[in-house]
């Protein structure tokens, strides 16, 4: 029965969608990538092949450092990355490090039979959650390899549910689970699972370390931030952006950069209602760092380039803490001392609970107590400093989940003919 209710869901949501696609360009993409593909045949003539599944940007963000450290030890296999997103695909469908770049076809028995025929993985890694059970039903069938990396569950999912039978036989197709937490792996142990449960962390924290450690400056942007006081907003939604607003309209004295989560045009444009004495970063760029208009906001116009802004703020604020899904990567300015703000919704991530718990990060709940926070930083350098400094420390001290889970791998010849 719980079959019969899933396969209903998912038709529903590819025809929601497809619907969507009508006005909404991000739905447009989902439906015009999968129907644009061909996924190529396996030609890796006896080479072995490893299958990532991201969700999105995040979990590739999160999975990459493991695929890179199999790709120095096993140089010689291919790797076949999926994302159900296009924000993740579109802004990682060049990236060198795999060979091929693909959409996950949406989940049918069809699908996971000829996607699985077509790449011919040997190994498959699924990143944090997502969980499609006719993908995962036929790599159960066939026996293949699959690890579940920085997994993270929580006792209101419905793997943990009375209905949740169909959810708990996805769980029969992992190989080991690699979880962040204690927590999750007590409640996988309450499922009684034979697998092995293991707490090894998030290999995020071993990803921004990498990038901060061989990260250049942006030369337009430290021209554009001069040396005035600069506040940077990552990922930043709707909410977020007016919440900043009055803070930015009374301190045109601070350079303010805003990367939103969303750039499409109509976002884009609301923001720079919201923000008028603003320049787009193409802008900027086409006046090689020196803007042509008293700008004091720079808005991101572009993907993939805000891990490396983070390092220009002297405080960093990281959006979606006032939405459903939550507070997106803290990880990314702590990692370089940057004292970091965000909003209420923060409970389900371990790193952002961590970064409050450490004296590294604080959260508000409304404007007034935004930019309180926002003045004592500001105004006082010592104090800071010593945020930020917590905040490294606490990103440093959680590294080596890539190293236990390539252990793992490595000890049982899961990537050996």
């Amino acid at each position: 029965m719980g079959q019969i209710f899933y396969t209903i869901f998912i038709y529903l949501y590819a025809l929601g969608i497809r619907v969507a696609a009508l006005w909404n360009p991000k739905a447009k993409r989902w439906v015009q990538g999968r129907r644009e593909q061909e996924i190529p045949k396996s030609s890796n003539q006896g080479a072995n092949t490893v299958w990532m599944h991201c969700a999105s940007l995040g979990e590739f963000e999160q999975g990459r450092p493991l695929l890179e450290a199999l790709k120095q030890r096993y140089p010689e296999m291919q790797i076949v990355l999926s994302f159900f997103s296009p924000s993740g695909y579109e802004v990682v469908k060049g990236d060198p490090l795999a060979n091929r770049i693909v959409y996950l076809p949406m989940d049918s028995p069809v699908h996971a039979r000829a996607f699985i025929d077509a790449i011919q993985p040997t190994l498959v890694l699924w990143v944090k959650y997502e969980f499609w059970f006719y993908y995962l039903d036929e790599l159960r069938k066939r026996k293949i390899p699959l690890v579940l990396v920085s997994g993270i569950f929580r006792a209101n999912q419905p793997f943990f549910a009375w209905y949740g039978s169909i959810w708990r036989k996805m769980l029969e197709a992992f190989t080991c689970f690699f979880v962040q937490n204690e927590s999750s792996k007590q409640l996988l142990e309450s499922l009684s699972v034979k697998q092995r449960v293991s707490v090894t962390g998030d290999t995020r924290f071993d990803r921004v370390i990498a990038i901060a450690e061989h990260a250049e400056p942006v030369p337009f942007i430290a021209q554009f931030c001069g040396q005035q006081s600069v506040i940077v907003a990552g990922s930043t939604w709707r909410e977020d952006e007016i919440e900043l607003s009055h803070f930015v309209k009374v301190h045109p004295e601070i350079k303010f950069i805003i990367a939103p989560h969303e750039i499409d045009d109509l976002h884009l444009e609301e923001i720079k209602k919201i923000f008028p004495h603003s320049i787009f970063y193409s802008e900027l760029a086409a006046t090689s760092g020196n803007p042509v208009i008293p700008a004091h906001v720079l808005i991101m116009n572009n993907m993939g380039m805000l891990s490396r802004v983070y390092q220009h703020a002297d405080i960093a604020y990281v959006g979606g803490g006032f939405g459903k899904d939550g507070v997106h990567n803290v990880l990314e300015p702590a990692v370089y001392g940057k004292p970091v703000v965000f909003g209420p919704e923060y409970e389900k991530f371990d790193e952002a609970v961590g970064l409050l718990e450490a004296g590294a990060a604080l959260s508000y709940g409304d404007p007034m107590g935004l930019e309180n926070l926002l003045h004592d930083w500001l105004q006082d350098e010592k104090l800071r400093e010593q945020t930020g400094k917590a905040a490294r420390e606490f990103v440093y001290s959680k590294t080596g989940a890539t190293q236990q889970i390539l252990q793992y791998i490595q000890e049982n010849r899961l990537l050996t003919n």
